[in-house]
């Protein structure tokens, strides 16, 4: 590869670095350029998942402010920039590799904070952002009625209590006898 060819795919991964608010790094060795083909189109438009020489990575990585991935760009390997829902990729690469054992996660990063296999593993058993608002929803609406009940109580409490006074006063004013006149 020509010096000038290595400039503009470092300046290119470079880039994918800079606007990836996270990046998972995998091993692919095995897989076919069909499997691959699939791979890319269930990660959809949230990532893009690019084979890149391990030194062209670790350059651009560096000058992208990326740290602590060194020790992932051994043997083949290929990175998912992830440009949205860091959790979601994390899911569709980890359930592609369930059914593809040739696709290995090594780690990755996710808004500069280096992570290991495991960690990247562990976001993917994360609920997705859409789930989680809708939870969060759901227990601010549970909230809500809930104190609003909480402040209707002393009302109808205070309301019972008058009820209960007057049909008392109704029912001792029913035995007392008439005034004599």
């Amino acid at each position: 590869m020509a010096n000038t060819d290595k400039a503009a795919a470092v300046a290119e991964l470079q880039e994918k670095f800079a606007k990836s608010n996270a990046a998972v790094v995998t091993a692919y060795t095995g897989l076919t350029v069909a499997q691959l083909k699939t791979l890319r189109r269930s990660l959809g438009e949230n990532a893009q998942y690019s084979v890149a020489k391990n030194t062209l990575s670790k350059i651009a990585a560096k000058e992208a402010g990326v740290n602590g991935l060194d020790e992932y760009f051994k043997g083949s390997t290929a990175v998912a920039f992830v440009t949205g829902d860091p959790v979601a990729t994390a899911k569709g690469l980890r359930d592609f590799a369930k059914e593809n054992p040739a696709l290995v996660i090594k780690g990755g990063f996710i808004d500069g904070k280096s992570l290991t296999a495991d960690e990247v593993n562990r976001l993917a058993d994360i609920e997705s952002r859409e789930v989680l608002l809708a939870k969060l929803a759901g227990a601010l609406q549970a909230t809500t009625a809930k104190a609003a009940a909480t402040f209707q109580a002393p009302l109808t409490k205070f309301v019972r209590t008058v009820d209960a006074l007057r049909a008392k006063a109704e029912q001792e004013g029913a035995g007392e006898p008439a005034p004599a006149e």
